[in-house]
């Protein structure tokens, strides 16, 4: 019997997998997410096309100079295999002001490694009131007692 030349996500792997991803996008520090994907890592980000750990870095530094106050919540869709879907929603303002939340799929692959080695992403935004903002946590990551995505829901 041959090993395994890729990795085999359970519920709870998935889960955990989701979350830590979660957690480490609302650091909003670009070097540290970018260690999170391989070296020759490729997404597709709305329309934008990136590859590689330099690319994702540089590509996040100009992210979160345009989307500030940045909050995000993400929740497992379904897994097989090295594979991992999940739904997201984030909320943002502008240089204006303007507050956005932006809601998402992505779809995800990671190697034997566990590093993600693919990302799709489709994104839409809807510009919202400050007073309709649910994700009022302090920055940094989603208390753990914080609803998602379900239970707000979104």
């Amino acid at each position: 019997m041959t090993e395994s030349l890729e990795m085999e996500f359970t519920a709870d792997t998935a889960l955990a997998k989701v979350r830590a991803a979660e957690d480490a996008w609302n650091t909003r520090q670009p070097a540290r997410i970018a260690l999170a994907y391989s070296p020759d890592s490729r997404w597709r980000n709305r329309s934008e096309f990136v590859s590689g750990r330099a690319e994702i870095e540089t590509f996040l530094i100009r992210k979160w100079a345009r989307e500030l106050d940045y909050r995000l919540i993400k929740e497992l869709w379904a897994f097989a295999g090295n594979r991992i879907a999940v739904r997201f929603a984030y909320e943002w303002h502008d240089d204006s002001g303007n507050w956005f939340r932006s809601y998402g799929n992505e779809n995800w692959e990671f190697d034997r490694e566990g590093l993600m080695r693919l990302r799709f992403a489709s994104i839409n935004d809807l510009a919202i009131s400050e007073a309709d903002r649910k994700f009022l946590w302090p920055l940094g990551p989603r208390p753990i007692d914080h609803p998602g995505l379900t239970d707000l829901g979104l």
